[in-house]
């Protein structure tokens, strides 16, 4: 007689002590998402989106971060290391996998595809932004006044803003649904209705910093302060007090 096969089984399963070599690293990746590549990344936006205020007050931020003691030693034991670990073994995940999306046309494969993807593309975004930005041209720990000036030139070409934006999405995508994954994962939402409402909340996040993202790029376009120049002068406040 022939057996029935059992329903595959909808929603996030638990990462679970005991199943397999890989739990440890598991948890590790899972962990490093959150904290610190995750708290970076919120960081990133929120400097970034000074822009919206200005030349001046996108340099004093750059300025105030590259004067930060010890920078160097911040980024790679703080950022590169734990996001170099999480996007390899994330690879690892990826390559060793089985979304069944056209088997399973389920939403949580489809999620699964979308997790792996938007990985894949922010991992690409944030090495091409990081070489740009720290490696070429001015050196922005030694000229934090050229940093608007610097991004601002880097978007008129119309296939590097095309990335921005595309990165800009990937990114806030897959660091909300990363949190989805975290607390259904990790067992702070345990029951349908919290896994529901935490599904809400990463929703809302994701489209907040692709808004915030968005509104970021445009103050680069600002009539203006569409010809900054490279070396600023004297902010437009502090000239109206000397006179």
């Amino acid at each position: 007689m022939a057996s029935i096969a059992s329903p595959l089984k909808r929603g996030v399963p638990p990462i679970r002590a005991g199943q397999g070599h890989s739990f440890f690293l598991r948890r590790l990746h899972s962990l490093s998402g959150i904290i610190p590549v995750g708290a970076f990344l919120l960081e990133h936006f929120v400097s970034n989106a000074f822009a919206t205020n200005g030349p001046w007050a996108y340099a004093a931020q750059v300025k105030f971060l590259t004067s930060l003691p010890f920078v160097p030693v911040l980024e790679i034991v703080g950022i590169y290391i734990p996001l170099l670990y999480h996007a390899f073994y994330g690879f690892y995940i990826w390559f060793r996998g089985q979304s069944n999306v056209t088997e399973y046309p389920w939403a949580n494969n489809f999620m699964y595809a979308a997790q792996r993807w938007t990985g894949g593309i922010t991992f690409i975004y944030i090495v091409w932004h990081t070489y740009t930005m720290r490696f070429t041209g001015t050196h922005l720990l030694t000229d934090s006044q050229a940093a608007f000036h610097k991004v601002q030139m880097g978007l008129q070409n119309p296939w590097a803003a095309s990335f921005y934006l595309i990165g800009i999405i990937a990114a806030s995508w897959h660091f909300a649904y990363g949190i989805f994954l975290f607390c259904a994962k990790w067992g702070i939402t345990v029951s349908e209705t919290s896994r529901k409402w935490s599904a809400r909340v990463c929703l809302v996040l994701a489209l907040t910093l692709i808004a915030v993202g968005f509104l970021t790029m445009a103050a680069f376009f600002k009539p203006e302060w569409r010809n900054t120049p490279e070396h600023l002068g004297p902010a437009p406040q502090a000239v109206e007090s000397m006179k």
